[in-house]
């Protein structure tokens, strides 16, 4: 294999003044934490209220969240955020809409659109998460506080789901690095993210080969690093009893 290595190529300049191709790397990195950390704080508040709504007694709020699951679950990720980037500002309002096209940079409308995007897309997914955490507590409990005077707002907020929380945060955990990975699907609306960066980097150097290992390094150094934090978070909300026991 006749192929010129070169693993030093992120301390490679750009022919930018001083900036080595390492600094595209984090800013990359950057925008990527941007468009997973949005998209997922869209996810857990969107997605626990249709998880609350899809346990109520209320059929129609149970068949808005169902309807809501059904929609994005079974439409491509990627065909929302292209739906989101450039069909959805065409129906702003017109103040907000030529704030949208003149005022942002392009990087921050798409980053923006990308984030929405991916956050209502994995909020359909913890929704079912949130919905089976609170299916799976003893119904004895919710009656019990009933008896006890809590109104539904408090039997949920006091009762449910501290419980349910506790139980899905291991598949909480796939989810977060899931919108993580998925955010890598934002370079295909403009989103100067890591993998558009790696995608020019490669191009200009040609090291192909070490500049997408590099790339899988770094996302598995971050969706290891997530899953040890929601680890701990397991560890430290655990409930002798309620959860599996591991070793601590």
């Amino acid at each position: 294999m006749n192929y010129a290595w070169n693993w030093g190529v992120l301390w490679d300049k750009t022919g930018i003044g001083n900036e080595i191709y390492l600094n595209w790397i984090l800013i990359g990195l950057g925008w990527l934490f941007a468009i997973g950390g949005i998209a997922w704080l869209i996810a857990m508040v969107l997605g626990t209220v249709l998880g609350i709504m899809r346990t109520l007694p209320s059929k129609t709020a149970n068949r808005i969240a169902s309807a809501y699951v059904t929609l994005f679950r079974n439409v491509p990720l990627l065909v929302q955020l292209f739906i989101w980037y450039y069909v959805m500002p065409d129906f702003l309002p017109a103040g907000v809409k030529n704030w949208w096209f003149n005022d942002l940079a392009p990087n921050t409308s798409a980053m923006i659109s990308a984030s929405i995007g991916l956050g209502l897309f994995t909020a359909a997914r913890i929704c079912e998460q949130v919905r089976t955490g609170i299916q799976a507590l003893p119904k004895g409990q919710t009656h019990a506080a009933y008896a006890l005077g809590f109104n539904t707002r408090q039997v949920y907020r006091e009762v449910l789901l501290p419980q349910a929380f506790r139980m899905i945060l291991p598949p909480l955990g796939s989810e977060l690095t899931n919108c993580f990975k998925n955010a890598s699907v934002a370079s295909l609306v403009g989103v100067i993210e890591l993998i558009s960066q790696v995608k020019t980097i490669a191009e200009y150097t040609q090291s192909n080969l070490e500049i997408y290992t590099y790339a899988t390094l770094i996302y598995m150094v971050v969706n290891i690093s997530l899953l040890m934090f929601m680890g701990f978070l397991e560890r430290r909300f655990r409930v002798p009893g309620l959860m599996s026991e591991g070793k601590s």
